[in-house]
């Protein structure tokens, strides 16, 4: 998702080559950045307005990261729909819907605009504040677990087809009992965990999603912060669920089983059948959940 040679906007009194452009809104923002909608704004030390702003990504011509951020949400929207369709498109904010220029970049960009120096961070003297930079992703943590969610959410299909069904019956009846006895709302709910070395399952997984389920379940009753929850298509009458909070994300489709990554499983993506209670709490988190407009 890349603008042309061409595309330029004017911030900062300097010509901006576009890279890249992306939305910032309750329903489609870079989770890489929180996880919610006014925690990934405040990353880049913006207030969470309700209709978003887009980004847009891109090197002076001295080669600096700049990003813009404008509220004409609309046309970034319209871009980045037509760089996905292989079409160009002149990404340029009017100067009077340019929020603020904020130096660096927030998220990872691979390309570089040709003819002008390497991409590199404004000169110090230059601006008022520290240079924006991708978060840490090098080691497993919030970041990395929403990345991981992000593709398994994206490859749906890829991860659904490594898992058989019939393995969610290996929670027993006892272990089910257990579930309800610490307050699951999902006791019903199978979960199947990947393996340790000695073929037991990780009870700490399993209590991971215990947890992951409860929290879920609460959302319902108490709405957590814009964004937590957001639903988008997804083939048939199914909707894409994703739900994140503290240490962990959620990754569903309204009509099949679940995913879950914990902070506290490093690599590990954790699936959960659709069981007796599954079905209910998707219906409840897409009634509750925002959508792209």
């Amino acid at each position: 998702m890349a603008g042309t040679d061409e595309d330029a906007v004017t911030a900062a009194d300097d010509a901006l080559y576009v890279l890249t452009a992306v939305l910032l809104t309750p329903a489609q923002f870079p989770s890489v950045l929180g996880d919610d909608y006014p925690e990934a704004c405040a990353a880049l030390g913006l207030a969470p307005l309700a209709d978003g702003y887009g980004l847009v990504l891109g090197q002076d011509g001295e080669g600096a990261r700049w990003t813009i951020v404008t509220d004409d949400v609309s046309l970034v929207a319209v871009a980045i729909a037509s760089w996905d369709c292989g079409m160009e498109y002149d990404l340029s904010p009017t100067e009077d819907t340019v929020v603020v220029a904020l130096p660096g970049w927030p998220l990872a960009v691979a390309v570089a605009a040709p003819g002008i120096p390497a991409p590199h961070d404004p000169d110090p003297a230059l601006v008022d504040q520290p240079p924006l930079a991708p978060p840490d992703t090098s080691g497993w943590g919030p970041a990395q677990r929403r990345m991981g969610a992000d593709e398994v959410a994206l490859q749906w299909a890829l991860w659904r087809e490594q898992i058989d069904d019939s393995e969610f019956a290996s929670m027993g009846a006892d272990e089910a009992s257990g579930d309800a006895a610490e307050g699951s709302p999902d006791a019903d709910t199978d979960a199947r965990t990947d393996s340790d070395d000695t073929g037991q399952e990780s009870g700490g997984a399993r209590s991971g999603v215990r947890r992951v389920l409860a929290e879920a379940r609460a959302y319902v009753d108490s709405p957590p912060p814009l964004g937590r929850v957001r639903s988008s298509f997804a083939p048939g009458d199914a909707r894409t669920l994703r739900a994140d909070g503290p240490g962990w994300s959620l990754v569903a489709r309204t009509d099949d089983i679940a995913f879950v990554l914990l902070d506290d499983a490093p690599g590990e993506v954790l699936p959960v059948g659709r069981g007796a209670e599954l079905p209910g709490l998707l219906e409840a988190l897409d009634k509750m959940a925002v959508r792209p407009s």
